[in-house]
């Protein structure tokens, strides 16, 4: 039996319907004997097949003496080929694991068609590796040694690799799972045991046989004879060849051949995206002499062998002529042995001697010494391994050098010498070999050498080569394309969220329906796709930057422009229609942008891998893109508004985890921004990025939740320095309003401005790198002062403090001249968004007292009545607010107008805002006339209940009073669970007591009452005894009568049954006041402790909206806003003077002051990750790591030196034979009369001679 494994981190489901693979009896096949071929030593009763004669059809003809003709039984003869019985899953009986795959097909089936079978329908991933273990056959005990190699050697290197290990073992008891350990001992996702192993072999087949497919078919595993062994519940997979044949071995050696010699052809990586073809080499353990054809075959095939030297037979017969004998001149002996010249007459005596040697009872002695010397041949394809000498710990490096010593026999010659052994240390993933043998500084590398193999690692996830490579001489500006990021996106691995995103985009874009196709279709496309072995599975081929553009636009929403946009030409359209036309246009086109270098080539490969949430190549391609705080929030946000799509729970969670840790990334980078400088910190978050759609730091931050991330002290002050302007923030609360009350205050030294001459320090010292700022100065400089708006100075130099950048839509300008005291006071003051804040406030109490003051005094009847002079001032201040809220809607920031609705709706107080003004309008229009004078009354005092729980937006700014807002609102999460369940208690309490009290009660009004109003007033303790109890006094007039009934009267009660209404309240006022109410109180007990746990952090992230919110106000607040509407249309629309607060929280820097702020920040990031490394170099499990690198190192020593002390024994041995027999010479010649010595032997001499006194 054949154990193979295979790796990959895919995989298909397990369970497969039956209409899944009801194909496979059409195109695959089974053998049947059909011809009886009598066996000589069975006196006529079983075929040469195995099988009985009763089962053959027909028998071979015979002479007239009755003598067979035929007397020797072939398989393409004599046997035919019938739609296969036995396909589906298999099952064992009594084991716990998974079930396997199994399929019955014939030899000569194609085995491009197994290997789609397996690879497409199976879901079993495309492997890195093949290693077919030959030999072993029988029941002869494998040494313990060989069984070491096995399981530690063998799964190490399939560990590393994620390859597939495909090859020849035993099928009987021990012998198969000693072979199979190396598949059972490791995780699933990586090694797949696939067993290739002959039909007639398998014991208990006919579990197996059902015509129509079995899932899963119950296999149960029995001590067997020796003609038969069972399958092994250690492998994932059965490939079960038949060649007609009963009981006989090596039926599938043919098959397994092709099937090698095919996937040898095929490409490693995702959908063959790999820079070499899948490596293949063959293990040899042991072996009979039959296994000199299968060797002299594959080494004909060019396939490299690898033999276990000491494992016995075929084996150490090979290691002893590869290394023992002489390499002496030969020429190409070949199969038939005509037209060129044989092997030297001398190697062919010396081989048929080690043949004589090790297969002595062997009688085709010529054959066996024709098979060596052709095999000889190839001896630089063959690998000799000393398993007793070397261990298993050093396999998987002598696997590598086998691999690496026959693809320098395939290379061509123009090729460097080292790309093979490159891309196999690319394929296998042994970046340790990589770095030790091929980048340790004797190389020079060139760009073109690294090409393909950086495209293999980046497709295939291994991030260590993509950062060595980068570090050797890999220049990612020359490497990177547009072209080139396309066909990144179109290896996207099929299944995963991001390949579902851009296939949903592509077919929108080429106008094709996302439904599936129909089953018969699907079917009969599998059929013929499989039978020809040329099934496509990979994404279409139409996948463009565009769909990619569509998909980070779902992600990322209005935060940032679409990404790609100038590359493909459409940044100047806003239409989303006009640019899906545009695009359709270009893409038909020669697509010139994909020759392009890519603008931003490592953030668009960060953006490549968070999509496909791969954390370990995320992290890197993050440490080397610019920007990296802004890149941290990105990457958080992308990933989290992924785990919201994702539908698996394991695959959201480690997308949380790793937006998590971005969000801890962002946070620390800042951290040493911010202690390095303060300033250039602030500038850093308000700086307009071109990498990232002209977002901001804040901004992202705001969208992807960071609220550990706003939680930090420098984003809390940069946010306090907007709200508090120009003014100090120690300044008292009721000094500002005492200002606001009596504006000539402003003008006295009751509140404390900072002063020009520390702002310009603080824009002085913003161009430092040092930490040095003034004392006085806590915060830097922004522009968001009055100062910094109205005075906005150019800069030739370019420098980076904020007050000198230029604002987006502000062209840069000469200083204007200086305000005069009075005025430069009065607008300091009022510009802070604080003292516009307070104003609201303020005068949004006095709208709720005079709308108060009209709905309880003065509120008139309709015209010509009404309405008066107070409630005409209530609908001008409303009328205000409407204006405010239009202006926040249409006329603020720089999106579209679908845009600026999409955002102004997301925010829930605009909601309420949008209620309060609908009930308002409403309340208005119905109290103007006589007929819905009432109704509008009643809307308008519903509409005052909305506008009041308007106020509690503005508690939003107190530390305290912050996050009770947010407990507030989640505890209405649950009050929503808690009225469900005591909905279905009430209404089974309700209807079961109204039924009960009153045999007959019609009246609408009164069943809604008594079933859920009173019910509901008895948990709060309001229970009507007398009218619950009959044996109370009710002083009710009643009636029994039906007619009095149904025309209003009050129904008498009913006497029976009135106990079971007792006992039904005492229930339900268990179940409510005790069950109920304290479940209620456990949950918002729960929620309260959790939100005050980071109650700070709660009320630092939800700060930002109410600063962002004030900062763009006008200062008046209604109703004399509209002074300040009158003033922005005239500035805007007729002098057309630009915004500056339109484009609020946005800094655009150019030139040197971009690059000196960029260079800063990444000075800060690796000061940090170097700080990081220092920490993770001096943990616990690191200096474990290092401790146990040494350690095996000098067990590695250790081993040497026994090496050494037992070939020193050796070599004494034979000093101590060479003696001997010298001095047997010596004594010879003294004794002997023929040679007359000139003179006397020698006298040994002492190595140290003793000193003498």
């Amino acid at each position: 039996m054949s154990v193979s494994a295979e790796g990959g981190s895919g995989g298909g489901k397990l369970s497969k319907s039956e209409k899944d693979q009801s194909w496979i009896p059409k195109i695959i096949k089974k053998r049947v004997c059909t011809t009886f071929v009598e066996d000589s030593f069975s006196n006529g009763r079983l075929c040469q097949c195995g099988g009985a004669r009763d089962t053959h059809a027909s028998v071979a003809l015979g002479d007239y003496f009755s003598t067979a003709m035929v007397n020797h039984w072939d398989s393409t003869q004599h046997s035919s080929e019938y739609p296969t019985d036995a396909f589906g899953e298999l099952q064992f009986a009594g084991a716990s694991k998974r079930h396997s795959y199994f399929l019955r097909l014939s030899w000569d089936t194609p085995p491009s068609m197994a290997y789609t079978l397996m690879t497409v329908h199976w879901g079993l991933p495309p492997p890195n590796l093949v290693v077919s273990v030959v030999g072993g056959e029988g029941r002869a005990k494998v040494k313990t040694w060989v069984r070491e190699v096995l399981r530690q050697g063998l799964v190490k290197a399939s560990q590393s690799t994620a390859g597939l290990r495909e090859g020849v073992g035993r099928c009987v008891g021990e012998a198969v799972r000693d072979h199979a350990a190396a598949a059972s001992s490791v995780p699933l996702n990586k090694v797949v045991a696939l067993g290739v192993a002959p039909w007639g072999l398998v014991h208990n087949r006919q579990q197996l046989v059902n015509p129509q497919g079995s899932f899963p078919a119950k296999y149960y595993v029995q001590n067997t004879s020796r003609d038969s062994c069972c399958l092994d519940n250690n492998y994932q997979a059965f490939l079960l060849v038949d060649d007609g044949s009963v009981g006989r071995r090596g039926g599938e050696s043919g098959f397994r051949a092709k099937l090698e010699d095919y996937i040898s052809h095929q490409r490693t990586g995702i959908w063959g995206s790999g820079s070499i073809d899948i490596p293949v080499l063959c293990m040899l353990i042991s072996g009979e002499t039959n296994m000199l054809e299968r060797v002299d075959l594959s080494l004909k095939n060019s396939t490299p062998w690898l033999v276990l030297a000491g494992s016995g037979g075929v084996a150490d017969f090979l290691s002893d002529i590869l290394e023992n004998l002489s390499s002496a001149p030969a020429a190409q002996c070949t199969s038939d042995g005509e037209g060129e010249a044989g092997p030297s007459v001398d190697l062919k005596d010396r081989m048929a001697e080690r043949v004589r040697r090790h297969f002595s009872a062997d009688t085709e002695t010529d054959k066996l010494v024709e098979r060596a010397l052709s095999i000889y041949q190839n001896r630089d394809l063959i690998t000799v391994y000393h398993g007793e000498q070397e261990g298993p710990d050093d396999f998987d490096t002598v696997l590598l050098k086998a691999l690496v010593g026959a693809s320098k026999h395939r290379v061509s010659s123009d090729a460097s010498p080292y790309m093979e052994e490159l891309k196999l240390a690319v394929t296998w993933n042994r970046v340790d070999i990589a770095k030790s043998e091929l980048f340790n500084g004797d190389i020079q590398w060139r760009y073109e050498d690294l090409e393909d193999s950086m495209t293999d690692a980046l497709v295939n996830n291994k991030p260590q080569f993509v950062r060595l490579f980068t570090e050797n001489g890999l220049n990612i500006l020359d490497y990177l394309t547009y072209g080139r990021l396309e066909n990144l996106y179109r290896s996207v691995v099929d299944g995963t969220l991001a390949y579902r995103l851009l296939q949903r985009h592509l077919q929108e874009r080429e106008g094709t329906s996302s439904s599936v196709r129909s089953l018969g279709n699907l079917l009969d496309s599998s059929t013929s796709k499989v039978a020809t072995g040329n099934y496509q599975t990979e994404p279409a081929k139409g996948l463009s930057l565009f769909e990619v553009s569509r998909v980070l636009e779902l992600l990322m929403g209005d935060v940032c422009h679409p990404f790609y946009y100038t590359a493909l030409g459409l940044e100047y359209i806003t239409s989303k229609r006009r640019t899906l036309r545009r695009a359709i246009k270009l893409l038909r086109g020669d697509c010139v942008y994909r020759e392009q270098r890519c603008l931003y080539p490592w953030a668009s490969l960060f953006i490549w891998a968070v999509l496909q949430n791969r954390s370990e190549m995320a992290v890197f391609f993050w440490e080397m893109a610019g920007e990296s705080v802004l890149s941290a929030l990105s990457g958080c946000k992308m990933l989290r508004e992924l785990s919201k799509l994702e539908s698996e729970a394991e695959t959201k969670l480690s997308m949380k985890e790793l937006a998590q840790r971005f969000e801890n990334l962002a946070q620390d980078v800042f951290s040493s921004c911010y202690q390095s400088s303060e300033s250039r910190s602030f500038t850093l978050l308000i700086r307009r990025s071109p990498v990232w759609g002209g977002t901001t730091c804040l901004r992202m931050g705001m969208a992807a939740d960071a609220r550990l991330f706003f939680s930090h002290d420098g984003v809390q002050s940069l946010l306090s320095q907007i709200w508090w302007g120009d003014m100090k923030r120690s300044t008292e609360v009721w000094k500002l309003l005492l200002t606001f009350l009596c504006p000539v205050v402003c003008y006295t030294n009751l509140i404390s401005f900072r002063k020009q001459e520390e702002q310009q320090e603080d824009a002085g010292i913003s161009n430092e790198d040092g930490p040095g700022r003034d004392s006085d100065s806590l915060y830097g400089t922004t522009i968001f002062s009055f100062s910094d708006i109205k005075h906005i100075e150019a800069d030739t130099q370019g420098a980076i403090s904020p007050r000198s950048a230029t604002i987006k839509g502000v062209p840069r300008s000469p200083p204007p001249p200086q305000w005069p005291f009075m005025v430069s006071r009065w607008r300091q003051f009022w510009f802070a968004p604080v003292t516009s804040f307070l104003g609201n406030v303020v005068m949004y109490f006095l709208f709720l007292l005079l709308f108060a003051y009209v709905l309880l005094v003065d509120f008139k009847p309709p015209p010509p009545d009404g309405p008066a002079i107070a409630e005409y001032v209530l609908y001008f201040w409303v009328f205000t607010i409407v204006c405010e809220e239009i202006r926040q809607t249409f006329f603020v920031g720089s999106l579209t107008l679908r845009q600026r609705m999409r955002v102004y709706i997301q925010d829930v107080w605009n909601k309420c805002d949008l209620t309060a003004i609908s009930l308002f309008i409403i309340g208005l229009t119905c109290r103007m006339f006589e007929w819905s004078y009432d109704f509008g009354r009643a809307m308008l005092c519903v509409d005052y209940m909305v506008f009041t729980l308007r106020l509690i937006h503005i508690f939003a700014v107190h530390k305290q009073l912050g996050p009770k807002i947010i407990i507030v609102g989640k505890m209405m999460k649950d009050i929503f669970f808690f009225l469900f369940f005591l909905g279905v208690w009430l209404m089974a309490y309700g209807v079961a007591n109204q039924a009960l009290l009153y045999s007959y009660d019609p009246r609408p009004d009164r069943i809604f009452r008594r079933v859920f109003y009173r019910p509901y007033l008895h948990i709060f303790g309001q229970i009507p005894v007398e009218e619950i109890d009959v044996g109370k006094t009710w002083d009710m007039t009643c009636t029994n009568n039906r007619t009095l009934i149904e025309d209003g009267e009050e129904p008498c009660r009913s006497q029976y049954g009135n106990w079971l209404v007792v006992i039904l309240l005492v229930i339900y006022l268990l179940v409510t006041n005790i069950l109920l109410i304290n479940l209620l109180i456990a949950m918002f007990s729960y929620t309260f402790s959790k939100v005050q746990e980071n109650s700070d952090v709660y009320w630092k992230f939800q700060r930002y909206h109410l600063v962002v919110e004030y900062h763009s106000r006008p200062s008046l607040a209604p109703p004399f806003i509209i002074l300040s509407h009158l003033h922005l249309f005239i500035k805007r629309y007729i002098r057309k003077v630009p915004s500056v607060k339109i484009h609020h929280f946005v800094l655009e820097l150019k030139g040197k002051g971009a690059n000196r702020l960029m260079t800063w920040e990444t000075i800060q990031k690796e000061n940090f990750l170097t700080a990081q490394g220092k920490i993770q170099r001096g943990s616990d499990s690191e200096r474990l790591k290092r401790l146990s690198v040494k350690v095996d190192s000098v067990l590695k020593q250790l081993t040497e030196s026994r090496d050494y002390d037992h070939r020193l024994r050796s070599l004494e041995a034979e000093m101590e034979y060479c003696s001997n027999a010298l001095s047997w010479i010596v004594e010879t010649l003294a004794q002997s009369s023929t040679v007359k010595p000139l003179r006397p032997p020698p006298v040994i001499r002492e190595a140290f001679p003793s000193s003498t006194s």
